[in-house]
């Protein structure tokens, strides 16, 4: 089981939780979730999630992973415009945060 700031992901049985709420998640948003989660911290490049979660080292569209990425965001209630659990590095990658970032003001 991995947790990471209120999110629970069980690769075992492909369940995933906010809080004390079960999502549902289709196959490849599931795929992609675990494979930001389990490197939790960590810059993920598109070209790795490409080949870990797609097995393809060729990119079928530029927006596949942007597209599974907002509707995996919508359903942790992840706010794309100031996201506090995936974030985009632009040029590098994505990152699922270990905490929330602290926000001034």
């Amino acid at each position: 089981m991995l947790e990471v700031q209120g999110v629970r992901v069980d690769p075992a049985t492909r369940r995933v939780w906010v809080a004390e709420e079960e999502v549902a998640f289709s196959r490849k948003e599931f795929d992609l979730l675990h494979a930001l989660i389990s490197r939790a911290g960590q810059v993920v490049s598109r070209d790795d999630l490409m080949r870990d979660v797609w097995q393809t080292t060729f990119w079928t569209s530029s927006k596949t992973i942007d597209v599974h990425l907002g509707w995996i965001r919508r359903k942790l209630g992840d706010d794309s415009r100031r996201p506090h659990l995936i974030t985009t590095l632009r040029g590098k990658g994505l990152r699922f945060e270990t905490q929330a970032p602290v926000r001034s003001g």
